[in-house]
């Protein structure tokens, strides 16, 4: 039991430091202008595409360290829920924030900090990047051969 709860902890844990690094890199490299709509804060298509490359990688590699560390199946799909339930839940202030959609300017150079908390995203990624990252835990998972196999 201990080994799971900690399989779900590493593993989700690993989702967040990839993520939160790979997209910091990500932003450098693509600057305002290339992970923006021109004078939006709206995401890019490019920004889109890679992110979504970016989550399926954190999301194989929070799955693979979970059944490494819980030696059981059972702990991925635990993570993957918890991945897919707050995935949602953070979804719905997407969701919500369209029908109150007021177009801000965005300065030609932005901080990281200030276009993570301004991005606008699509409401359908914000419903595909949870379902993307469940599946990609549990695609992660069977990479790990445990003993229920």
């Amino acid at each position: 039991m201990v080994r799971s709860i900690l399989g779900v902890v590493a593993g989700y844990l690993a989702m967040f430091v990839f993520v939160f690094i790979s997209f910091t890199i990500l932003y450098l490299l693509l600057g305002a202008n290339g992970a923006f709509e021109p004078d939006t804060y709206e995401v890019s298509l490019i920004w889109i595409i890679i992110s979504f490359i970016l989550s399926i990688v954190a999301a194989i590699l929070g799955g693979y360290l979970c059944v490494l560390i819980a030696k059981n199946h059972k702990a991925a799909l635990v993570l993957a829920g918890i991945v897919f339930v707050l995935g949602i839940a953070m979804a719905i202030p997407v969701l919500i924030d369209v029908e109150n959609e007021v177009q801000e300017m965005r300065k030609a150079d932005v901080p990281n900090l200030e276009a993570m908390q301004n991005a606008k995203q699509p409401p359908l990624v914000a419903l595909l990047t949870p379902l993307i990252g469940a599946l990609g835990v549990f695609a992660g998972s069977k990479l790990n051969k445990t003993e229920d196999d």
